[in-house]
């Protein structure tokens, strides 16, 4: 029976509102005072049902909630003879709540349509080369998925045949499809807008762009700020006290229509749903646009940050370098450097050029990437023993051989000996901008690459956002040298670029500026920027970054648009004011029903229940304002 009750709430308040109208007919048009009490006490017994019973529901897990307050001010209004108070009360309590649901479901559904979104099967190729509908769930990690017009892409992975048009505004909040071909990228949720691929899934289920987006803004939801876990300890307390306090009123002035009106009127609906609804509206709004913010308490902490420091390679650049220049040594004797443009292997490739494809071929760092790109046709040997020196570079061995492959810095302390050609062409590199990659085979130096990264689009206009957005010092770290730091930042508008860092270092100048009282945010996205991200205020990843970085940061940049930190950081910013506006709406509206009960005649419990389903209203509908915003 309680099941069905309420169930059917809206159906009731619908039958409790023709009540209420049937007797101000009969009153007013037809002057019958039965039948006017008759209709009342009918539309105050329907409307308090569903209320009574959430009442009940909250009572035995302990809590005195808003229902068990309209509970009690409707039976002491029916015991008092006031039906007109109570059908009233009853009336608009059932369909403020009905409101509020309607305009919450409005609020999630920014949320809930990325589920909605996720694909459900999969059409994969067998054994036989034919195609059969899985559950998405059965993929694996080397299947032949086969996605036709209007499908939604069930994994990550790369497009192995066929051309199409993708709308990834699931992923990236841009409605414009994109082409589509053999060896592009494919992301799950995405959806074919035309054309037919075949794509070989390189991550499936959860652990997919698309299903980490969804877990993070699942969790989000479940994150609490400072602000919300205050008015969940302040409505603890509160409700009891003004229950307490209504029953002294009516004691001290022998007045249970006051005491009953006190009731209704302090009622904090406003207050315990204000914040919640903007945290919400604020998540929801991050997630359509590509930003993906792991709670309320981060929104916080990254609306108050000063201090951005951002990791150099992958993040203010694109993170896919190219070879520049190659210079070989034999025996610290110089040789002709090779021409970039092309592959150094002309000839047959030496021992120290395929030893370093081998151990780079084992990396996923950008510039490892980037050298197998420019030895593409060098047979890469199966490299044994090896081993990475974070933020240094890689030792490993092979048929007897020491191979080296790092920093110039690093070779050095491994005791490989650059001599001076070495040292003049690094500085000749490094003036051009370039990234330096060494290799020593056995003790001395074989190889020294020039590598250079380019800037992403439109970082000088984001960094320019951040600034306007109250972003007070702006700083790049990077392990590059500092020659090529200083090409690459030059014009950004930078307060400082510092290069040669290692991992330690940069997690260290993050704890420095902490110290000095400064909100810090860091922006990385490799596995050597988990601890800077670890210690800042606030740590965003890009989200083509490494797994740990994503799993380590704050906040996550789905498609690694750098344009969208200025959106997370305005809308941090707009997200607490408004939850501070919803707080002051709440508040100032329990101040005013109380004082006005106090001061004034004219304040009825029907009249105050108006007011205060009103207000409930107004925090959920500035709270929706978010959904709309966008930085200017």
């Amino acid at each position: 029976m309680q099941s069905f009750i309420l169930r059917h709430k809206p159906q009731l308040t619908i039958i409790g509102g023709a009540l209420i109208a049937a007797g101000l007919v009969a009153r007013f048009a037809l002057h019958s005072q039965p039948a006017y009490a008759a209709a009342f006490i009918a539309a105050s017994v329907i409307g308090v049902l569903p209320i009574l019973i959430q009442a009940v529901q909250a009572l035995r897990v302990r809590v005195i909630s808003i229902d068990v307050l309209v509970s009690i001010a409707v039976f002491g209004a029916f015991l008092i003879g006031s039906w007109d108070e109570s059908a009233i009360v009853t009336f608009l309590f059932l369909i403020g709540g009905q409101i509020e649901r309607h305009t919450l479901n409005q609020t999630r559904s920014a949320i809930g349509a990325l589920t909605d979104m996720a694909p459900q099967s999969a059409v994969v190729r067998r054994a036989d080369g034919t195609f059969e509908t899985v559950p998405v769930d059965d993929v694996r990690v080397g299947d032949i998925v086969k996605v036709t017009t209007g499908d939604r892409i069930p994994v990550d992975g790369v497009v192995t045949s066929g051309t199409g048009l993708v709308n990834e505004s699931a992923i990236t909040g841009e409605p414009i499809p994109v082409d589509k071909a053999v060896g592009s990228s494919a992301s799950a949720g995405t959806l074919l807008d035309d054309g037919m691929l075949t794509i070989r899934a390189d991550t499936v289920g959860e652990d997919t762009t698309f299903g980490k987006i969804i877990e993070l803004v699942e969790n989000a939801q479940d994150s609490k700020s400072k602000e919300e876990r205050f008015i969940d300890r302040f409505a603890t307390y509160y409700t009891p006290a003004v229950l307490v306090i209504a029953v002294i009123v009516g004691l001290v002035t022998r007045r249970v229509d006051l005491a009953i009106t006190m009731l209704v009127l302090g009622c904090p609906g406003a207050l315990v749903i204000g914040v919640p609804v903007s945290n919400m509206a604020g998540i929801g709004n991050g997630a359509r646009h590509g930003v993906l913010i792991k709670g309320s308490e981060v929104t916080h902490r990254l609306s108050s940050a000063d201090t951005f420091v951002f990791d150099k390679t992958g993040t203010i650049t694109v993170g896919m370098p190219q070879v520049t220049d190659v210079r070989r040594y034999d025996d610290s004797i110089a040789l002709a450097p090779d021409n970039a443009a092309g592959t150094s292997s002309a000839s047959a490739p030496d021992d120290a050029t395929r030893y370093l494809v081998g151990v780079e071929a084992q990396s996923q760092h950008p510039l490892a990437k980037a050298i197998v790109r420019h030895f593409d046709d060098v047979p890469a040997p199966q490299v044994d023993e090896v081993s990475v020196v974070t933020g240094g570079g890689i030792r490993a061995v092979h048929d007897g051989h020491r191979i080296l492959v790092g920093s110039p810095r690093f070779l050095e302390t491994e005791g490989v000996e650059l001599g001076p050609t070495a040292h003049a062409d690094a500085a000749e590199l490094e003036s051009h901008g370039d990234s330096l990659v060494a290799v020593a085979l056995d003790g001395r130096i074989r190889l020294m690459l020039g590598v250079r990264d380019r800037l992403r689009p439109g970082i000088a206009d984001g960094i320019r956002n951040l600034r306007r957005l109250g972003a007070r010092n702006i700083v790049v770290l990077s392990g590059d040298n500092q020659r090529a730091v200083d090409l690459m930042t030059a014009g950004l508008g930078l307060d400082r670029a510092v290069g040669g860092m290692l991992p330690d270092q940069k997690a260290a100048y993050i704890s420095r500026l902490r110290d000095e009282g400064r909100r810090v945010v860091f922006v990385g996205d490799g596995i050597n920027d988990s601890p800077s991200l670890a210690l800042a205020d606030v740590g965003i990843a890009m989200g083509n970054g490494t797994d740990v970085a994503i799993d380590t940061s704050d906040v996550v940049l789905a498609d690694s648009d750098f344009s969208r930190l200025p959106h997370a950081y305005g809308l941090a910013k707009r997200t607490v004011r408004n939850m501070r506006e919803n707080i002051a709406i709440a508040v100032g509206t329990v101040a005013l029903l109380l004082s006005g009960l106090v001061l004034t005649s004219w304040l009825t419990m029907a009249v105050g229940m108006f007011v205060h389903e009103a207000s409930v209203l107004a925090v959920i509908l500035n709270g929706m304002r978010l959904l709309r915003y966008r930085v200017k």
